[in-house]
C-alpha cells in the first residue's frame, strides 16, 4: 500500500476525529466507552489543529487512514514534553489499515519534525493496553521513561516513552 504523510486540512477534522474516537472505542481504551469525556478531546481535530501540528496517513485513494498531533513544545497540548523537547498525541490508525505501516509512518514524521526544529527528545504518553504501538517505538528506538509515568485520571495510569535526538 502506498502511504503519503501531509498536513490535515481542514474538511478532514470531523473524519480524523471519528476515525480516532473509533480507534479508542474499538480497542477499549476507555473507561466509560460511548460517555467517556474524553471522546470530546479526540473529536477535537480542529482544536487540536489551532495550536499543534496535524497530520495524516492517506492511501494513493486519498482515503484516510489514520492521524497524529505533532506538538513542537511545551504548552497547553503537550502532557509530558519539557524543555527542548517535543511529543506527539492522540496516534490513531483505522482499524482496517493497520499492519500496513500508517503508524509508523505518521511517528517518523513526528520524528523528523522534532529533529527539524532541534529538539533534544520526543516524547509520548501510551496506555499500557497499547501493546502495538509499543512495538512500534521500541523497533524506532524510544525507551520507557517509567519515571515520567502520569495519570491523567487515577483509573488511567500512562506510560511514557522518549526517543533522543
Amino acid at each position: 500500500m502506498d502511504i503519503t504523510i501531509r498536513r490535515i486540512e481542514p474538511g478532514e477534522y470531523g473524519p480524523l476525529g471519528e476515525l480516532t474516537a473509533q480507534a479508542y472505542l474499538r480497542g477499549d481504551l476507555l473507561d466509560f466507552g460511548e460517555e467517556d469525556p474524553y471522546l470530546e478531546v479526540l473529536r477535537d481535530v480542529a482544536g487540536r489543529a489551532a495550536h499543534t501540528e496535524v497530520y495524516v496517513a492517506v492511501d494513493e485513494g486519498g482515503a484516510l487512514l489514520g492521524g497524529v498531533a505533532f506538538v513542537p513544545e511545551p504548552g497547553p497540548y503537550a502532557d509530558v514534553a519539557g524543555p527542548g523537547e517535543a511529543e506527539f498525541r492522540t496516534l490513531a490508525v483505522a482499524e482496517e489499515a493497520r499492519g500496513r505501516g500508517a503508524g509508523e509512518a505518521l511517528v517518523r514524521v513526528c520524528v523528523d519534525r522534532a529533529r527539524a526544529l532541534g529538539r533534544a527528545r520526543l516524547v509520548l504518553s501510551t496506555q499500557s493496553a497499547m501493546h502495538t504501538a509499543h512495538r512500534v517505538y521500541g523497533r524506532m528506538g524510544f525507551v520507557r521513561t517509567p519515571d515520567r509515568d502520569w495519570s491523567p485520571i487515577p483509573s488511567v495510569p500512562l506510560l511514557t516513552y522518549a526517543l533522543e535526538l
